[in-house]
């Protein structure tokens, strides 16, 4: 029995609680202060401007058409409804409807079409083994894709070439296994398990600029970084503290839990190592580890019968936790670069990291401690962007100010009755401060040394007096204003018994389906002290009933939206939003969301993507420019068993498919497999006259597709496919989409062909059948 089982409300899966964040929610509130409540350029193709705030946004390629079950459209309510999905002159869509949460089918708008890019288990290397689930390995899976993206970006260097970058958070061991080896073979189950942590880099390549990307298998960037292998080290005015030696000296080995991040202005990657609680064993007596969530027991995944340092209780190792908590910085640019580890930025359980270089130059990071009740910070660094010098820039985040945030609502307390309702100014909103913790690299938080500040950043925050918040998780700096939005997911303990009740900033009790912040600094600067904010959504359902809030636009208008995650910018300056939970919450899958910022569509949330059963949403990159948006979906039927499985996505391969026995991009492995999917229009598929089909540059060996069931067309768009049996009722083309999406297939490599061809084989059966 999973022992979030019987806790978690709705549909949220016990999995997710248990894998992801080791069953937090069943432990105490880790905080129990009495504080109130409340891109130098990464490639030619990206600007200055846009690189200001971006920092987060991935971007990630993958193409099929909508053809697990079609798009439903929904009916204009208004004039301004029906218009609305033309308002964005790059990218109009029409908004789905959302999408039930047994549904296993990746779902877009009518003339959009997905693709996968890259799954769990696809070669990165020339000599990578091939995938064979049976059979996995920690040496294979060091030179595979990783399982688990969450935050993705795809780094356009020219028009035709790119760097896919993406983290891999944690592993599904329930799915990733059969159950002999769950049981039987712990080893095996623990190292590759490791090995499918960390992060990846991945060169793309692509014909034209209206084409799907396609991954470099051998690129010369191509990196995975892992847990065991890759060394990690610390920069900040905690390198070389007591606090972060082992017996295994000064680096450390790996980074995990890596969960959201940024790309910065001078093209590195930065991530956040977010629940790493659940990682290690330890005493879990004293104030520092209780207050990090820190218990004497076995964890989850059992490393620490594999490994020492995953035990504090080992000499030698007590601080080996210490090392993991940090916000980490990659440069996927150089292979052979070291990735270091930010003291400067304190330690918690960082969603991740964005940037934001304001009309002075001056830098500023800001990152959520993703936990129930507590904080939101800022570091501003001690020195000036300078444009075009990418070695100072490196050093950016080495030295600086750490603050933390605090809340002051302008309603009456009275009025703030946790039902979600407006005050009487019409407004969730209020000014804040920065509180210092740190200032130029010295601790100004009493008792506190300069590595005590940064290693046990969340007691400092607590001394300070900081607003306890709902769990606030990407956090965004808007490229086009600079003003900056935090996603606040959820807080079903807000307002229970002995716990904080709501404030103006957290304003409802039991806050099931999360809110958005945005904050404006004050003088437009991001070293700003002082700042004004307001609440821009209250999410929820209005059909069921829930109090919501859309920044006045009319709430039974817009889409239902529950728990938001990632954050990302369009080009246009719309906000997009990926969710985590909205299956617990409102009772549909996850997905992606388009949100506007200004004038009378301030407020108009528009779904745009639905990802698969007991799947999440993560990493959102938004390539309007192209109509290209990709996203990473992560633990597609988490809830099942690698025997049964409860998603076949995104390969919907046929019941008993197991292994790759010759081809690395075969779709024959009956089920789900994490991947990283890119939207592109419906037509981009489609072959081009002029040229002529060729195989993928990556040489791989071309093998008749593994037998599998012809596809047929289901009775109703929200059934789910069994496997081999997707839903093409509804693919958003003509009758002749068949010979063009063989067509397509050709110039797109094995992989894709592979996957559209059994698609092909079964819009031809609809048709058919529909004769």
């Amino acid at each position: 029995m999973l022992p979030m089982a019987d806790y978690v409300r709705g549909k949220r899966s016990p999995v997710t609680c248990q894998l992801k964040c080791a069953n937090q929610c069943l432990g105490e509130v880790c905080n129990t202060s009495d504080n109130g409540y409340f891109r130098d350029i990464a490639g030619a193709a990206i600007s200055r401007r846009a690189a200001l705030g971006l920092g987060a946004g991935g971007v990630f390629g993958a193409v099929a058409l909508s053809m697990f079950g079609g798009p439903r459209r929904v009916e204009a309510a208004s004039p301004l409804m029906a218009q609305s999905a033309q308002t964005d002159p790059n990218m109009p869509f029409t908004r789905i409807d959302p999408v039930h949460f047994e549904t296993d089918e990746l779902t877009v708008p009518e003339t959009f079409a997905w693709v996968p890019l890259i799954r769990w288990g696809d070669p990165l290397f020339t000599d990578s083994p091939t995938f064979d689930a049976m059979n996995q390995t920690a040496q294979a899976q060091a030179k595979q894709f990783g399982y688990n993206c969450d935050y993705t970006d795809v780094i356009r260097l020219d028009d035709l070439n790119a760097l896919l970058v993406v983290n891999h958070e944690y592993t599904n061991e329930n799915i990733m296994f059969p159950a002999d080896q769950l049981a039987n073979d712990l080893d095996r189950v623990r190292s590759v398990g490791r090995a499918a942590h960390g992060f990846s880099v991945v060169e793309l390549k692509r014909p034209r600029v209206d084409a799907p990307w396609e991954v470099v298998v051998g690129g010369a960037k191509n990196r995975r970084f892992t847990t065991d292998e890759t060394e990690f080290v610390f920069t900040g005015p905690a390198a070389g503290s007591d606090l972060l030696k082992t017996v295994e000296g000064d680096k450390v080995r790996g980074t995990l839990g890596n969960c959201s991040g940024g790309t910065t202005p001078w093209g590195t990657v930065l991530s956040g190592e977010e629940n790493f609680h659940g990682y290690f064993r330890s005493a879990g007596t004293s104030a520092t580890d209780k207050r990090y969530g820190l218990a004497d027991n076995e964890t989850v995944r059992g490393w620490e019968h594999q490994d020492p340092r995953f035990d504090a209780r080992n000499a030698g190792y007590e601080n080996e936790i210490n090392r993991f908590g940090w916000i980490v910085e990659i440069d996927p640019m150089d292979p052979t670069s070291t990735p270091r580890k930010h003291t400067s930025l304190g330690r918690f359980k960082h969603e991740g990291a964005n940037i934001r270089v304001d009309q002075n130059n001056a830098v500023a990071a800001y990152s959520g401690d993703d936990e129930r009740f507590d904080y939101l910070y800022k570091f501003v660094s001690a020195n000036k962007y300078v444009e075009g010098d990418r070695a100072h820039n490196m050093t950016l985040l080495e030295k600086g100010s750490l603050y933390v945030a605090k809340f002051t609502g302008n309603s009456p307390a009275s009025e703030i009755d946790g039902s979600g309702k407006l005050p009487s100014d019409g407004a969730f909103d209020g000014t804040g401060e920065w509180l210092p913790l740190m200032v130029n690299g010295k601790s100004v938080v009493d008792g506190f040394s300069d590595a005590e500040v940064l290693v046990y950043t969340r007691l400092a925050a607590d001394k300070v007096g900081a607003t306890k918040m709902d769990r606030c998780e990407d956090v965004q700096p808007s490229p086009t204003t600079g003003k900056v939005y935090v996603a606040c997911t959820n807080n079903s303990k807000r307002g229970t018994a002995g716990k904080a009740a709501p404030d103006e900033a957290n304003p409802r009790t039991e806050n099931r389906d999360g809110h958005i912040i945005e904050i404006a600094e004050n003088g437009d600067r991001a070293d700003a002290t002082m700042f004004r904010w307001n609440i821009l959504i209250v999410a929820g359902d209005v059909a069921q009933g829930d109090a919501t809030y859309f920044s006045g636009y009319p709430a039974d208008k817009v889409s239902p939206i529950s728990c938001p995650d990632n954050l990302a910018f369009d080009s246009q300056g719309n906000l997009w939003i990926s969710t985590d939970g909205a299956p617990d919450g409102i009772g549909y899958n996850d997905g992606l969301f388009r949100v506007g910022l200004e004038g009378t569509e301030r407020g108009l949330v528009e779904q745009f993507l639905s990802v698969p059963r007991d799947a999440e949403t993560c990493g959102p990159v938004v390539h309007d420019d192209e109509k290209h948006v990709f996203v990473a979906v992560q633990h597609p039927g988490e809830e099942g068993t690698f025997e049964e499985p409860h998603s076949y996505f995104p390969d919907y391969a046929a019941n008993g498919a197991r292994s790759i026995t010759s081809e690395p991009n075969a779709a024959n492995f009956a089920g789900p497999r994490p991947t990283v999917v890119q939207v592109l229009p419906a037509v981009e598929l489609m072959p081009q006259p002029t040229e002529t089909a060729t195989a993928t540059p990556t040489a791989t060996p071309t093998t008749t597709e593994a037998a599998s069931a012809a596809p047929t067309a289901s009775a109703s768009p929200s059934a789910t496919p069994a496997a081999g049996e997707g839903n093409l009722s509804s693919t958003g083309v003509d009758a002749n989409a068949g010979s063009a999406l063989a067509g397509a297939a050709a110039a797109l490599g094995a992989g894709a062909a592979l996957f559209l061809a059994r698609r092909d084989r079964g819009l031809k059966g609809d048709l058919e059948q529909d004769a």
